[in-house]
């Protein structure tokens, strides 16, 4: 089926916020959208007043800790987290919404699509998290990567 053309320009949008975020290792954006409307916008990086790890170094590196392992070994949310916390700030239901990611979800990040009510989730690049895979699927939420 042809997708339509906003896809991409979302996700064009989801790597230009990408670019605000401070992390060392993956630069990661997302964008929440319904009705073909900006719901929330979020990137990967430490809770707001922490400082970043642009000037504390990347724990995760430090431990050598492999990609997709050991979420919570870092000072940073991720994007999905971020755009979903964002909406919930100022009030705003994310239920029915499509998110546009540059990076697959984790498992974290999935759960909470999941309980949010996201029903698409629109990616560009893979990420190794089989479980996240899994969840998806069985929650039902479509999945479509985009090039």
């Amino acid at each position: 089926m042809e997708r339509p053309p906003w896809d991409k320009y979302f996700l064009d949008i989801a790597e230009l916020v990408s670019s605000r975020s401070t992390c060392l290792r993956r630069k990661v954006g997302a964008v929440l959208v319904k009705d073909k409307r900006i719901l929330a916008t979020g990137y990967n990086g430490p809770p707001a007043g922490i400082t970043h790890c642009s000037e504390t170094g990347c724990l995760r590196e430090r431990l050598k800790v492999p990609s997709g392992q050991r979420h919570e070994l870092c000072r940073g949310l991720h994007a999905e987290q971020n755009a979903i916390i964002q909406a919930a700030l100022h009030g705003v239901s994310v239920k029915g919404a499509a998110i546009y990611t540059t990076t697959f979800p984790c498992v974290i990040c999935s759960k909470m699509l999941i309980n949010a009510g996201v029903r698409v989730i629109y990616y560009r690049k893979g990420y190794p998290d089989e479980l996240s895979l899994q969840m998806l699927e069985e929650a039902g939420v479509e999945l479509v990567k985009v090039k």
